[in-house]
């Protein structure tokens, strides 16, 4: 994280009124706190606080916390709306906007009852805001452009001033331009911690947070199409698409807390094998411990947020992601036909004359495209991909593990490698006679009695079926001719 001493130093003089979302003097301007940088995609450590009230700091997938500094009691943030590139999977960058060099953009942490005090500086090339999505603040600090507040212009720096009225995980991004911006990645989480020991929060070992976002970004390109509506090609977690998601790397035992936000434009059932979690906050506050019930799904609305909660006593690498199939795949069309059971032998090679990068796709499911090592445009990585210890994960888009183990030490988040599985756990191959499948020779029966044009219309087809199969059995007499 590239950083200056400035900006952890302490405060600076800070001798202005509190502006509500307006242009800061150029005096002011001298106070606000050096803007942190972070251009890695990895998973940063937990950003312990330097002061303050005491607080067990959340994991931001693929992300970062925002440092803040003290002046005459008041937590100061320092946002940086510009372009960035984002690495979504090594061997595929974007082209977005975010903040602090990254999209999303680093998560904000505060204690409920915190003075907080935002500067939001835009570098892109149009006007922008900031809205602080679920919070409780005054009207003139909720960031929508025009009605609240002016836009910020490209060059300018505002600064949103409010007290973290309540506990709980929130979002922040733009209420200005919205379709362009958010389609760009412009988003980011906030937490806030509860002060003292709630009835409804659990206190938890391990505490991670990310963002779902969607992009349709065409192989070799760099940019997003901002004027897709609903066929997006990837799917994100923190702007990263499966191989390049990092796992979850808990210890056996520890109460784990997810929270996960969904700023696209449809929901998405996120799935955890292995343990059943319960919904315990949403971005309206924590869920009354009498109202939970246990899950293995959640879905998460455009716009929501879910925290889930569980207690991870299952070791091993258990799959999480969500349960659309198609977010689990990378650059996907949508107007390829089903080929399955069509037989292409001879073709490929007829139309390799003519079209010489021709390849035969789907003819047997679409397994194949995790395997097969075919040239790709540049920019962009296949649509299903992942090595496993046991072979292709044929994954992708929304997609990532949760990995426990017994020996992973507290408050470590490194990555223990693949779980060693105790002998006999592991599903093999039957090489005995299997058993005999029972099966129904009868079909079912009907609900009501059928029209007498139905049942016309059935005895001719199971008419027509009997011929076919007298005339397809080995030796029967006649054949066509003899009907």
């Amino acid at each position: 994280m590239n950083t200056r001493r400035q900006f952890l130093a302490g405060a600076g003089v800070f001798t202005t009124a509190v502006v509500a979302a307006s242009s800061v003097s150029r005096v002011a301007l001298a106070a606000v706190p050096e803007p942190a940088v972070q251009a890695r995609p990895d998973t940063m450590p937990p950003w312990v606080p330097p002061g303050g009230r005491p607080y067990n700091p959340v994991v931001t997938v693929n992300g970062w916390t925002l440092p803040w500094r003290m002046n005459n009691g008041v937590k100061e943030f320092h946002l940086v709306a510009e372009p960035v590139v984002r690495e979504m999977a090594p061997g595929m960058k974007a082209h977005l906007w975010g903040y602090n060099g990254q999209s999303p953009g680093p998560t904000i942490e505060v204690v409920e009852g915190d003075h907080v005090r935002i500067f939001v500086t835009n570098k892109l090339p149009e006007h922008t805001s900031m809205h602080w999505h679920g919070q409780r603040l005054p009207n003139g600090m909720d960031g929508v452009a025009g009605l609240t507040q002016p836009s910020i212009q490209p060059g300018k720096t505002f600064v949103y001033e409010f007290v973290a009225r309540r506990p709980g995980t929130f979002m922040y991004h733009p209420h200005a331009d919205e379709m362009t911006q958010m389609a760009m990645g412009m988003m980011g989480f906030w937490v806030t911690h509860p002060r003292a020991k709630h009835p409804q929060i659990s206190e938890v070992d391990r505490d991670f947070c990310f963002l779902l976002a969607a992009y349709d970004i065409d192989p070799g390109s760099y940019t997003p199409k901002i004027m897709t509506m609903l066929d997006f090609n990837l799917w994100t977690w923190n702007s990263r698409i499966f191989p390049g998601i990092d796992s979850f790397n808990v210890r056996h035992g520890d109460r784990v807390r997810m929270r996960i936000g969904n700023l696209t434009m449809t929901n998405h059932p996120i799935h955890v094998h292995g343990h059943e979690f319960e919904v315990t906050g949403t971005d309206g506050g924590p869920v009354p411990k009498s109202a939970r019930w246990p899950e293995v799904t959640t879905d998460i609305g455009v716009g929501q947020m879910r925290q889930i909660e569980f207690v991870a006593d299952e070791e091993g690498d258990w799959a999480m992601h969500c349960h659309k199939s198609h977010h689990t795949m990378n650059a996907m069309g949508h107007n390829v036909p089903t080929m399955i059971g069509v037989d292409h032998t001879g073709l490929a090679a007829k139309i390799n004359k003519l079209i010489p990068d021709y390849m035969v796709m789907g003819e047997r499911g679409m397994a194949d495209m995790a395997e097969m090592e075919m040239p790709l445009p540049d920019n962009t990585i296949p649509m299903m991909t992942g090595q496993g210890p046991f072979g292709s994960v044929e994954m992708g888009g929304m997609f990532s593990v949760l990995k426990v183990r017994g020996d992973q030490k507290r408050g470590d988040y490194s990555d223990p490698g693949w779980f060693q599985h105790p002998p006999g756990t592991v599903a093999q191959e039957w090489t005995s006679a299997a058993p005999a499948a029972t099966r129904s020779s009868e079909a079912g029966g009907v609900a009501m009695p059928q029209t007498a044009s139905a049942r016309s219309d059935r005895n001719k087809t199971s008419s027509l079926r009997s011929f076919e199969v007298q005339v397809r059995k080995p030796g029967a007499s006649g054949g066509h001719g003899g009907h």
